[in-house]
């Protein structure tokens, strides 16, 4: 399909026209091979999509996903959709919130897990050193607590305002305060990791 794009970002270039594909079907996908598929420069993803295109013919294809829609427990579709080749919980997470209506789906990363130690529970992570199971699930319980409308979107809105595209249209003092806590966060790792230099020194 084809849509307008200006020529210019003023506004005032004339006006031509950009190409746009949809996702494909999965009839489309019906016959595709693991080698034409990298052959189109998917690579390692090549393998996935195949397999996900399998395992969604045996649940039901398109039936199977507007299915998922209509379900009203975010945990539930994330737990049929990590069922597919290279989908993680995050992932499963993204195309619940985003495709599948599960407004209370909350992707996590290392970057919401910042936001939620910042600005709900600074022990979130305690002492782990990465995001387990047990940790995704309280950042995004601390999103669905917080906000009983729409925690996915909310999620969504504070992820957005960390990015650096964003900055110059927030608060002077939401900015300094964002600063403030990641430049105490990295004086605690570099304690952490002076204590632990002095420990193996011992």
């Amino acid at each position: 399909m084809d849509i307008p794009a200006r020529g210019d970002d003023n506004g005032g270039g004339s006006v031509s026209s950009v190409t746009v594909f949809s996702f494909p079907t999965l009839a489309s996908l019906a016959h595709a091979t693991e080698e034409e598929l990298r052959g189109m420069g998917l690579g390692y993803r090549a393998k996935f999509i195949i397999e996900t295109r399998n395992l969604l013919v045996e649940s039901g294809g398109n039936d199977f996903l507007l299915n998922l829609r209509t379900q009203r427990d975010a945990e539930a579709v994330q737990e049929e959709l990590i069922k597919f080749s290279g989908i993680g919980r995050k992932v499963a997470d993204c195309v619940a919130l985003f495709s599948l209506d599960q407004d209370d789906a909350i992707p996590v990363d290392v970057h919401v897990q910042h936001i939620a130690s910042r600005d709900y529970d600074p022990t979130v992570l305690g002492e782990a050193k990465s995001i387990t199971p047990t940790i995704y699930k309280r950042v995004g319980d601390l999103f669905r607590e917080r906000f009983d409308s729409y925690p996915g979107w909310a999620h969504s809105l504070l992820f957005v305002a960390e990015l650096p595209s964003f900055r110059g249209i927030l608060p002077a003092d939401m900015v300094r305060e964002m600063d403030e806590w990641k430049e105490h966060e990295q004086r605690k790792k570099l304690e952490k990791k002076e204590a632990s230099k002095k420990a193996k020194a011992k």
